[in-house]
């Protein structure tokens, strides 16, 4: 049975300025929008929600944005970067049962002079969100930032699931992907 909806949480750009702007910002561009135009060729509804300001993340606005779509047994939910460890803690918070959890370059690890970040990440990842997820699926990359393998690992040892590591993905942003074509992800939410 294939969920038959799909919330996708982006991730958190560095510069408020570039970011403000929907000609220049990327943070809700890189793969989503053709990851989104797949799965509604294929009737899967697709969410992809613009969280506030995430230049500066804040747990709370993201979760009231974030609750206003609803989130049942049936649904797949896909972060990146910062929006996995968003949907982790939301996970944790909530006990909400979900039909599938995919994190692309899923982040944990705070700039040390980034008192957002650190706000944002630092929380204790709930281990009992693999009773409630029927597959958790994390993508890295062989060339992903060392903070990123870590987070990854980090992930990983709280929640299980399977990990798929691509060459060359980088942190799955269009500047080191050069494509906004992920089919690898697709795949993974239509199995």
């Amino acid at each position: 049975m294939t969920a038959k909806k799909c919330i996708i949480i982006h991730g958190c750009p560095s510069d408020a300025e570039k970011a403000m702007n929907p000609e220049t910002r990327t943070y809700d561009k890189h793969w989503i929008p053709w990851i989104k135009k797949q799965l509604i060729a294929k009737n899967i509804k697709v969410e992809t929600p613009l969280m506030p300001s995430p230049w500066q993340p804040d747990y709370e606005k993201f979760k009231s944005e974030f609750e206003k779509y609803s989130v049942d047994k049936n649904t797949i939910l896909v972060g990146h970067s910062c929006g996995c460890a968003f949907l982790v803690r939301w996970l944790g918070e909530t006990k909400r049962k979900i039909f599938k959890l995919i994190l692309v370059a899923p982040w944990k690890i705070p700039d040390k002079d980034d008192k957002f970040r650190k706000r944002f990440y630092t929380y204790p990842i709930d281990e009992t969100i693999k009773e409630r997820v029927k597959e958790i699926v994390m993508f890295t990359a062989d060339n992903e930032k060392d903070d990123g393998k870590e987070s990854l690992k980090i992930f990983h040892k709280a929640l299980g699931g399977e990990i798929i590591e691509l060459k060359g993905r980088g942190h799955y942003t269009l500047d080191d992907m050069r494509t906004e074509e992920f089919p690898e992800l697709i795949e993974v939410i239509l199995r």
